[in-house]
């Protein structure tokens, strides 16, 4: 039997459109920042990746390019014009590793705490930055919806971690987002920071408008923004209609986590036993699934996004997640769910 992947939270596979894009990129050797010839018509093509992803996204901004989306958090927290910093509780680790001294907003009925955030703006000095991811990566929760407008009406500054959700949804209203070639079909290597005013940024010198230092990665942009026009999830194996199934389906009996409003790709739910038991039951049956972000999984340590939504320790530690891509077929869905009702049934 051929095994069936479903860890595109933790990196989907390459479009052949993308490794296409990136095998015509390596033979456009030159730098794009050379004055000659050859890196002018880099540079050419290189700007010409930048317009097609902003237009995929929808985006009228500026586009940095980075190689990642930690790279382009770590940007955006660390040479944003801002005095003070908040970012919720079940922000990605590379969040919490950008900005060790931000404070915390906690997480209340599966949503960012408004009373918390509305009191943190009214007090203290100096334009804030607040980040907020838009989907879980762990639950597939969507969390930012109203609080922009909350933010900006003190002339503050929202920063949005997208790498679960550009591509496969409409980006959200922020002033900064994160994006991640590789979470969408794109290659690894590269991502975006969306910058709605370069005047928010400090520069640093350098390449990319003078917002990042480095050689620019023309090969992977290109990969990138083919990536992107190979299309969303209109382009995918499975339809609205068969992934929302697929969730009823796994929630049926109640084992699952997550609340308020979920995507439609990003799943997580439990089993009578630990979540080590059952990626080696699903491993050996055929399965790549996880247990927390891709980040932390490789220990299994307990999840601090879900001790942060309020999920028991103990159920924390039978939850694995469960997530959809491109390449995701209506079979290999069927195929999963027969594989976990035999799980279960051995369990009981």
């Amino acid at each position: 039997m051929s095994r069936i992947y479903l860890d595109h939270a933790a990196t989907t596979p390459m479009r052949p459109e993308a490794i296409a894009a990136v095998e015509q990129g390596m033979r456009r050797w030159a730098n794009p920042s050379s004055p000659h010839a050859e890196g002018r018509a880099a540079r050419a093509a290189l700007e010409d990746a930048r317009a097609r992803i902003k237009a995929a996204l929808g985006w009228d901004g500026e586009l940095i390019f980075t190689s990642g989306a930690s790279e382009a958090i770590w940007i955006a927290l660390n040479r944003s014009k801002a005095a003070r910093r908040l970012v919720s509780a079940v922000e990605h680790d590379a969040v919490f590793a950008a900005a060790p001294g931000a404070d915390v907003l906690p997480i209340d009925d599966w949503a960012p705490d408004a009373g918390f955030l509305a009191d943190w703006l009214a007090r203290g000095d100096g334009v804030p930055l607040v980040a907020i991811q838009s989907v879980n990566s762990e639950t597939g929760n969507i969390l930012l919806f109203d609080e922009t407008r909350t933010v900006r009406e003190v002339g503050g500054l929202m920063l949005c971690d997208a790498s679960q959700s550009a591509g496969k949804m409409p980006l959200p209203d922020a002033d900064l987002i994160v994006v991640s070639a590789h979470k969408l079909g794109g290659p690894p290597g590269i991502g975006a920071l969306l910058v709605r005013d370069l005047a928010t940024l400090e520069p640093a010198g350098g390449h990319e408008f003078g917002y990042r230092r480095g050689t620019e990665n023309l090969p992977s942009a290109l990969g990138f923004a083919a990536a992107l026009e190979a299309g969303g999830v209109e382009s995918w194996g499975t339809s609205a209609e068969q992934r929302l199934d697929f969730r009823n389906a796994l929630f049926a009996h109640g084992e699952h986590l997550g609340g308020g409003m979920l995507c439609s790709h990003i799943f997580a739910a439990t089993m009578p036993m630990p979540a080590a038991a059952q990626l080696i039951r699903f491993d050996a049956m055929g399965f790549a699934v996880s247990a927390g972000s891709a980040c932390s999984s490789g220990t299994l340590k307990p999840s601090r996004a879900l001790a942060a939504f309020g999920v028991p320790a103990g159920e924390a530690a039978k939850a694995i997640r469960i997530s959809i891509g491109w390449s995701t077929t209506p079979s290999d869905l069927e195929a999963f769910l027969d594989a976990r009702a035999s799980i279960m049934e051995g369990a009981a």
